[in-house]
């Protein structure tokens, strides 16, 4: 009996044990949940915005996601700082500029969001379409992806976008007189070409007449349209351009040029195998390829033109059949960098300008704020 007794005490004991750890656990988690919430700083220039702990954790996870190709691992704590005053200084300038009735739409926002994928691609994509590419490469969601690439989910990414954007217009107005007036000089230009000579060259390339033709649900249907569409150019290689001003060029096939360079990044961009593309360059002009079968369409390329590497002097142009020179496309780039820079020195200033105690309260500062920062 007293074997039993002692049995069940002890069986009562444990689960008394195991009830007040797990609420102890449930405290601390509490506790760690609280800080995470905790209040560095308020901005009340139009209205009352708090910065918290979580918030400044998460910017700082997206500031680490690019530096870490470089090979750092982890922030210090005056980077971390700096990183807050950046929060604080991007809603003063959004709370400025929606003072004086400044916004930009969802619409917009969705617009900037897609097109820098699209730029990375060569192509614009919706989003669903970007969902798809994102799931078929990596296997993860466009979500999942974002926060793998940039620490933040897909409406996180897109908040942050459009603050950048509020400030943009904000900044811009205000120094849009001055803005345009920055421009790379002559001598700039020059110089940047010498320094730099070795790099203006084309690699051996040709220009293509690319039909793609998606299988979707139907592959016996894609198939057949693609023959046919091949048919037609090769009896006739004129009906090349009545495809591509076609009302079924982005609706049941794709259809357009397509400058090729002979490099591995090229193959890489265009899906291609390396040993393709050099196969590619042996074909001889007006050459047309039979129908290939990928895991999505159904394509057949036409040779066009062939262009000789060759280094490119300031006259040339950078790209075969177009009229930017290298000049210009130096010019472009120098004073997009010399207006980078300005728009970022002005965002500062206007930021000094309009932090003052009136519109920003910092809630944590010195050790306080020290202690809060390791992590």
């Amino acid at each position: 009996m007293r074997v039993r007794a002692f049995k069940n005490f002890a069986e009562v004991f444990m689960k008394r044990l195991a009830i007040g750890f797990a609420l102890l656990l449930s405290a601390v988690a509490g506790v760690f949940a609280q800080n995470d919430f905790q209040p560095l700083a308020v901005v009340k220039l139009n209205k009352s915005e708090t910065i918290t702990l979580k918030q400044l954790k998460t910017r700082a996870n997206f500031v680490l996601t690019q530096y870490k190709p470089y090979g750092i691992k982890e922030l210090t704590s005056d980077q971390k700082k700096q990183i807050l005053e950046n929060l604080i200084d991007e809603k003063l300038i959004t709370q400025a500029a929606a003072k004086e009735g400044m916004s930009v739409t969802d619409s917009q926002v969705t617009s900037a969001f897609l097109n820098t994928f699209s730029q990375q691609l060569g192509t614009s994509v919706t989003e669903a379409q970007l969902e798809d590419l994102i799931k078929q490469r990596t296997g993860l969601t466009l979500d999942g992806y974002l926060k793998e690439n940039s620490g933040m989910g897909t409406a996180e990414y897109k908040a942050y976008l459009k603050n950048q954007l509020i400030a943009q217009q904000y900044v811009y107005t205000k120094k849009q007189n001055e803005l345009q007036k920055v421009a790379a000089t002559d001598d700039e230009i020059r110089n940047a070409y010498e320094m730099n000579k070795s790099t203006f060259v084309w690699n051996d390339m040709l220009k293509l007449f690319l039909v793609i033709v998606p299988a979707g649900d139907d592959k016996v249907a894609a198939r057949a349209l693609a023959t046919d569409l091949r048919n037609q150019y090769v009896k006739d290689n004129k009906q090349g351009s009545k495809m591509k001003v076609s009302e079924d060029n982005g609706k049941k096939y794709r259809a357009g040029d397509l400058t090729v360079a002979k490099t591995a990044q090229q193959a890489q961009q265009l899906s291609w195998s390396y040993d393709k593309i050099i196969e590619l360059f042996g074909k001889d002009i007006g050459f047309v390829s039979e129908i290939t079968e990928t895991d999505t369409d159904f394509q057949f390329y036409a040779v066009l033109k062939k262009f000789d590497a060759k280094m490119l002097a300031l006259s040339d142009v950078v790209q075969p059949e177009t009229t930017v020179t290298v000049y210009d496309y130096i010019k472009q780039n120098l004073t997009s960098q010399k207006q980078s820079q300005y728009f970022a020195e002005s965002v500062q200033k206007i930021a000094e300008e309009l932090d003052t105690p009136e519109n920003v309260e910092r809630k944590k500062t010195g050790d306080d704020l020290v202690k809060l920062l390791n992590w």
